[in-house]
């Protein structure tokens, strides 16, 4: 009899023991799950944030289930000690994500970033664009991929963009400026690179082109700076186009425009502050996604023509 007491003791210890690790009732945490995050790191986050006993045993549910590939990213509230399962459980069904996932590509201009929050239901576009525009932060406005609420107050959305902005940047700020730059004029060369690069192994050349037009006191002439000026992205641009008076086109202005033409992605932003050791003036599209590079103006009229030409023999 003894022993039945005994068994029956320590089922209910067993059963006390699972009740506890399965619903014990924690103090609600926020997790924040980033993009592509996989096993290892989904588990060292809840782990940080106190929602989970051991990452090692979240890892290893996670092999035995397969779910890793069902690991969304978002916003999660969550609570402090929750079982391994039952974190895994919320990571991997949608009805527990408390965000929306925005894309925000690089090269994209205000305007087009306050349309896609609007869409997506974060924080109307008037106001957003409103507030941009009086704290000129085009160029701030960090291309990535946030995870976003509905009904956002605008500003606070601002912030979160200009905080990325400041986390991703500052420390090659840090570093220094090309000779004759500062922040904000190696911000408007790297706006322009990304409206221009297709192939990302140029960004450093094509900087190198406008930081030696600049520093020569040359007019850019960069076509993306038209298409700025003349509110949207013109692809085929006119000679009238090109005459169209306004302080961003650089056809018509000398030096820089007074600000950002977009907003531009990390790659642009470094290729400005590393330029390559490049005399370049000059270069035109080959029209395979890479440029032509020329520091003689003949020799640049001469890289047009053959462009031209085997574009027409291609259409023959």
């Amino acid at each position: 009899m003894s022993k039945l007491r005994t068994l029956a003791v320590v089922f209910t210890l067993c059963l006390l023991a699972l009740s506890l690790y399965f619903f014990w009732p924690g103090r609600p945490v926020k997790v924040a799950i980033p993009e592509g995050a996989g096993a290892g790191k989904a588990a060292a986050e809840l782990k940080r944030e106190g929602v989970i006993i051991s990452a090692t045993w979240f890892r290893i549910v996670v092999k035995v289930t397969g779910t890793g590939k069902r690991i969304m990213p978002g916003e999660y509230t969550l609570r402090e000690r929750m079982s391994a399962e039952e974190a895994l459980w919320r990571l991997t069904h949608s009805t527990y994500v408390s965000s929306i996932r925005v894309v925000i590509p690089e090269g994209w201009r205000m305007e087009q970033i306050a349309e896609r929050l609007e869409a997506n239901g974060v924080t109307p576009a008037a106001q957003f664009l409103e507030l941009a525009r009086a704290q000129k932060l085009e160029g701030y406005l960090f291309p990535s991929t946030y995870h976003l609420k509905k009904n956002m107050p605008p500003q606070e959305v601002i912030n979160l963009l200009k905080s990325e902005f400041d986390r991703q940047m500052l420390p090659l700020f840090s570093k220094g400026f090309p000779q004759g730059l500062d922040e904000r004029k190696a911000l408007i060369i790297a706006s322009i690179v990304e409206r221009e690069a297709v192939d990302d192994s140029e960004r450093p050349l094509i900087a190198a082109v406008y930081i030696n037009r600049f520093r020569r006191g040359m007019p850019l002439e960069a076509d993306p700076t038209t298409q700025y000026a003349l509110g949207y992205w013109k692809k085929a641009l006119t000679y009238k186009d090109l005459k169209f008076k306004s302080p961003y086109n650089t056809y018509v202005i000398g030096g820089l425009p007074p600000g950002p033409i977009c907003n531009p992605g990390y790659s642009s932003i470094s290729a400005a502050l590393s330029p390559a050791n490049l005399d370049a003036l000059y270069f035109v599209a080959d029209r395979k996604g890479k440029h032509i590079f020329n520091s003689n103006f003949e020799d640049h009229k001469k890289a047009k023509r053959r462009v031209e030409e085997a574009a027409k023999t291609e259409q023959q």
